[in-house]
């Protein structure tokens, strides 16, 4: 048990609001309890302290701390602070509400759990390159202010037997040890069908290990699956997520919103958006955004003001002819 003087200081540090104090001596009686041998309430004791202080953190409005991966994860995940924003994406109505669920349950996550109940916190996300699914899960981060782990399947993914399991394994050790956004792209290199022309003993053991690993996991990050192919995955994958969010091309309405938002700007004020729109039709997201960036920047090299009508068309007309056949 703590001595007298640890009692006294974690007593004065709570008075006074001391938190960084608190936490010091806390460790320190975390510390003693290991060196008597109590390593597991020793444990315990660390892992109170370390929620604590994200605990504090989050209720502050302070972002968590940004944690490096260390040793052999830091091979599998990759991490950073998002700075994107709900506001800055075009999505459709159904995606938009799906997205902000996410976000208010996570938001009143320890009320649910008063409750009972767990705010939502693992998505799959489906559909064509280019229609924002990336920046969803840079968004989620961004609102909740928490880092944004990107999963490296070119690392996770090994040809030795049992290798991809374990590293995968490490991964969901992370999640629970470090809680924020843990993104696994183009994830169907990992959840193809089981018994696909695709499929190898490796990759199967791989998939029936994080079929266990997100079902058994109840940590407090958020998992986020994105998928190019959903008609290639395994249909046990689909009921371990909460959501299944669909992703489409945008629609003549979203492609003038998107076009507003790139050019507002530096597009004069008689600007033909609607007009501007159609010839949008069929490209990704990713696509308009990156058209209206070339745009910008030939004005700007060009030593305009403003961009034109034309020039816009012209890049538009660019990406929709660059597209393989």
């Amino acid at each position: 048990m703590a001595r007298s003087d640890q009692m006294k200081a974690l007593l004065k540090a709570h008075a006074s609001n001391d938190n960084d104090h608190f936490y010091a001596v806390a460790m320190q009686v975390a510390a003693d309890e290991a060196l008597r041998g109590h390593v597991r309430l020793a444990a315990e004791l660390r892992d109170l302290i370390d929620r604590a202080k994200i605990e504090a953190t989050q209720a502050a409005g302070k972002p968590i701390p940004l944690a490096q991966p260390k040793g052999e994860l830091s091979e599998l995940l990759t991490v950073q602070y998002p700075h994107e924003h709900f506001n800055q994406m075009v999505l459709s109505e159904g995606v938009s509400g799906k997205l902000q669920r996410v976000l208010k349950e996570q938001r009143h996550g320890a009320q649910l759990k008063a409750h009972g109940l767990s705010p939502r916190r693992k998505l799959l996300l489906v559909g064509p390159p280019g229609t924002g699914k990336t920046m969803t899960a840079a968004v989620l981060a961004g609102e909740l202010r928490l880092p944004l782990f990107t999963a490296r399947f070119d690392s996770l993914i090994t040809k030795f037997m049992g290798e991809s399991a374990a590293k995968l394994r490490l991964v969901f050790d992370a999640l629970k040890s470090t809680k924020g956004v843990y993104f696994f792209d183009e994830f169907d290199s990992l959840g193809l069908q089981r018994g696909s022309q695709h499929d190898v003993a490796e990759m199967r053991r791989t998939l029936n290990m994080f079929l266990q690993l997100i079902e058994q996991d109840g940590s407090d990050s958020l998992i986020v699956a994105a998928t190019n192919h959903a008609k290639d995955l395994d249909v046990a994958l689909f009921r371990r997520f909460d959501d299944i969010i669909r992703y489409d091309a945008p629609d003549e309405r979203q492609i003038e919103a998107l076009l507003r938002n790139k050019l507002a700007l530096y597009a004069p004020d008689t600007f033909d958006y609607r007009e501007l729109a159609k010839y949008g039709q069929g490209e990704s997201h990713a696509d308009i955004v990156r058209a209206c960036q070339d745009a910008v920047k030939d004005a700007v090299i060009a030593g305009d003001e403003q961009i034109s009508f034309d020039n816009v068309v012209l890049h538009l007309q660019e990406r929709a002819a660059s597209k393989p056949l």
